[in-house]
């Protein structure tokens, strides 16, 4: 009966796509949420499924802190984000009876609940469901993997700052997709440069060039290169659309570029 469920709920689910890193504060929610607007801003319709069960940030990142799950006869049914339900979401944020409750779970618990959303929620007809991951190599991942694995996700896109220490924990991440059989899409480079909004120069807080110079390494594509942008992380702390809002931003033309490699790759002609 459990089949039978995932089959009806992943159904209409064009692509799947994970968004990794093996290190923590790299901006795996900044990038899913910003690629969710950015293909929305195309007219794609767009799922995230957030199994980041101790961090569940995107629900505040798209101003849908405190709404709750619905149950039909087939499920969970997510929340959606704007009248149009261009984009639906799903998070333990939304189970949690207090925003500031701890998940203090083992890992067991944390498996049956990603399984659990992956099997019973509702997405419906989608183009894209991106899957937010904590960071690492561990419990929550491998269930996520292993439960998609039916569904032939398109791939993943590995998140990294630009330093040493950060780009060393993704190399990991690339073995990990190695070993469980999960294609590379490509590698982002975030917080890399800021650009001051008053005098457009670019500074390297945190060098750069290390993205990039792991997916040359790797031979795997690299997506490119995301500013630090003041204008981006207002828009996330208030829940807005930067996407639509910020069009002349620094941080708009690289998202943008990286939601455009991923949408070649699903055409007729890049698949």
């Amino acid at each position: 009966m459990e089949e039978i469920d995932y089959i009806c709920n992943l159904a209409g689910v064009g692509h799947i796509l994970l968004v990794l890193s093996g290190k923590g504060g790299v901006g795996k929610s900044t990038i899913s949420t910003e690629l969710a607007l950015a293909l929305r801003h195309v007219g794609k319709k767009v799922g995230i499924l957030d199994v980041d069960l101790c961090g569940p940030s995107i629900p505040q990142m798209l101003k849908v802190q405190g709404k709750g799950v619905h149950q039909c006869d087939s499920g969970w049914v997510p929340v959606f984000v704007d009248q149009d339900k261009s984009i639906s979401l799903m998070s333990i944020g939304f189970l949690l009876e207090k925003p500031d409750d701890a998940v203090v779970w083992r890992g067991p618990k944390k498996n049956a609940l990603i399984k659990q959303f992956i099997s019973d929620v509702t997405w419906g007809d989608l183009d894209f469901l991106i899957v937010d991951t904590p960071p690492g190599t561990s419990d929550e991942h491998i269930s996520a993997v292993e439960s998609l694995r039916p569904y032939k996700p398109l791939g993943a896109v590995l998140v990294t700052t630009p330093q040493a220490v950060s780009v060393g924990d993704v190399r990991r991440e690339l073995t990990f997709c190695k070993k469980t059989g999960l294609q590379v899409i490509g590698i982002v480079e975030n917080m890399s440069g800021f650009v001051c909004p008053h005098c457009l120069e670019c500074t390297n807080l945190f060098s750069k060039g290390g993205g990039e110079e792991l997916a040359r390494h790797a031979g795997v594509p690299f997506l490119g290169c995301v500013p630090l942008d003041p204008q981006l992380t207002q828009s996330l702390e208030e829940g807005r659309d930067f996407i639509q809002e910020f069009p002349k931003s620094s941080a708009f033309p690289a998202l943008a570029h990286i939601a455009q490699q991923i949408l070649d790759r699903t055409s007729p002609q890049g698949s």
